[in-house]
């Protein structure tokens, strides 16, 4: 149903253009020209504000999505208590700016402390949607640290993990420095999606073209952080 018929006013209004506006903006702006009611004009603009909401909404997905693709397993290149390694915001920073940037995205955090330290991550897009991701800890008082610096580092620490969660993105422990671009494979239920994805296509060779493309010999060796772009792949090719 065109949103023209919503109001009967604005079908009155618009009778004599052959082509009636198709979006809330358009139909506000057509409204005020021809000295719409302020009742017609309200409600037109509560319409234009969801309609807006949910296209911001969809672009943020469609942006997170892609450069969830494109952003590379951060490496375990630090060390840190009990010479664990662990990826240090720094190098989270240097593999996922640039590429949220290129899809209009970016991030800021939000702190409180009542008790305990709060760090809320922000993630944004471009056309206006935006969705947080909260974590929260005590002070990190090991290492005979000073109360500042026990702050600083759980504040750190937060950071990190409230930025990885928001992204939905994967660390990968740099065992050989042969571990890049590799990390986590796939979950069980991942595995189950993409072989029916395969199946579908009408093509003996596919999977055998599909593994050698992602460098893998088993899909159950699928890199956990290529699953996007690998069922995206295979979507598109058992539709065409």
């Amino acid at each position: 149903m065109r949103l023209i018929y919503l109001f009967p006013e604005l079908e009155r209004l618009f009778a004599s253009h052959q082509q009636a506006p198709t979006t809330p903006m358009a139909m506000l702006d057509r409204a005020v020209e021809k000295g719409a009611s302020i009742d017609v004009l309200t409600k037109l603009m509560d319409l234009a504000e969801r309609w807006e909401k949910t296209q911001a909404r969809k672009a943020f997905d469609v942006a997170l999505a892609r450069a969830k693709a494109e952003i590379p397993v951060v490496i375990k290149s630090a060390t840190g208590h009990n010479s664990k390694k662990y990826a240090d915001f720094a190098a989270l920073a240097r593999a996922v700016d640039p590429i949220i940037g290129k899809h209009g995205l970016s991030y800021r955090f939000r702190t409180t402390q009542n008790g305990t330290i709060n760090v809320t991550c922000i993630l944004s897009h471009e056309a206006g949607h935006f969705e947080e991701n909260t974590l929260a800890g005590p002070a990190d008082t090991s290492g005979n640290k000073n109360a500042i610096q026990s702050i600083g580092s759980t504040l750190t620490y937060l950071q990190r993990y409230s930025l990885v969660q928001a992204l939905g993105i994967a660390a990968s422990k740099d065992d050989d420095g042969k571990a890049a671009g590799i990390g986590n494979a796939i979950s069980e239920d991942q595995a189950i999606a993409i072989r029916e994805l395969i199946e579908a296509i009408d093509d003996k060779s596919a999977e055998a073209r599909f593994l050698k493309w992602l460098k893998v010999k088993a899909v159950a060796e699928i890199p956990a952080a290529r699953f996007d772009e690998a069922f995206a792949a295979l979507k598109k090719a058992a539709q065409s």
